[in-house]
């Protein structure tokens, strides 16, 4: 079992959360677009509030920790350890109850190189709990916009967790899955589980579009999301997300192996 404080200090010393990885100036051209309802930063959300820089600000100082302080414009950003503790407390408890109903549920990720991991100990632990972990429209092409213009993808999954891949070749050094933020890979998901008549999941797990697409169809969303991604912070506050936990989302894949054990021992779901 892994105690609080020794995740605090794992956060710290990680990277995870304190001074992250995360530049002030990301996060605020971030604040700034999603104010401007730039649909690359809602992810999928349709915010109800009018969200101006000042409130994102604001919110975030209050969600994440970071500073306040509207002046500040340049180095790292921080995120306040003892809210991502919170956060994760809050995401086990929405797995334990989940698991203890056993509901169908469906985990996506857009990191899949630095998440995927997290999120298959998480799949292959709530199956063990009796929850159907739903893999709808693997292979569907789907759309999505990117820095290079549109870009065809197609929906995969690995061990039960939905990602997204560039078309080509496979291969022994295939990359696990493209980095997305896009909400579309979760609504051709969704779509394709209800064109198939369900089971639709009563539960969505994973980070950027997946969470905040799934919340804004009124489907119990939680997941991860860095000092850039507002959105889901902003979910969070509107009540479209249920649990957004503030950590760096870029550091090395075994970093979040202790928040791995922690999460799943939180929610009675370790073996």
């Amino acid at each position: 079992m892994l105690s609080t404080g020794a995740l605090r200090a794992h956060l710290l010393a990680a990277g995870l959360a304190g001074t992250v990885g995360t530049s002030r100036e990301e996060s605020l051209r971030s604040y700034r677009l999603f104010a401007a309802r730039d649909p690359r930063v809602l992810l999928g959300l349709d915010p109800t509030g009018g969200w101006d820089e000042a409130d994102l600000l604001r919110l975030m100082a209050d969600k994440c920790g970071v500073s306040g302080d509207p002046t500040h414009r340049s180095g790292p950003d921080v995120i306040d350890p003892e809210r991502t503790l919170r956060g994760l407390d809050a995401f086990a408890a929405r797995l334990e109850a989940a698991a203890a109903r056993r509901v169908p549920v469906l985990i996506g990720t857009g990191h899949p190189h630095r998440l995927l991991g997290f999120y298959v100990a998480l799949a292959d632990a709530l199956s063990a709990a009796g929850c159907l972990v739903l893999t709808p429209a693997q292979g569907r092409c789907v759309d999505i916009t990117t820095r290079f213009g549109v870009r065809t993808h197609l929906l995969d999954y690995v061990r039960g967790v939905a990602l997204v891949r560039e078309p080509g070749p496979s291969g022994g050094g295939r990359e696990p899955g493209a980095h997305s933020h896009s909400p579309l890979p979760v609504r051709a998901a969704l779509e394709s589980a209800a064109e198939a008549g369900g089971p639709l999941p009563e539960l969505v797990i994973g980070d950027h579009g997946w969470v905040c697409g799934a919340g804004q169809l009124g489907i119990e969303a939680i997941g991860l999301a860095d000092t850039d991604d507002p959105a889901l912070f902003v979910g969070e506050a509107e009540g479209q997300v249920s649990v957004a936990v503030p950590l760096d989302d870029g550091v090395r894949s075994d970093y979040y192996r202790p928040l791995t054990r922690y999460v799943l021992n939180r929610a009675c779901l370790s073996r």
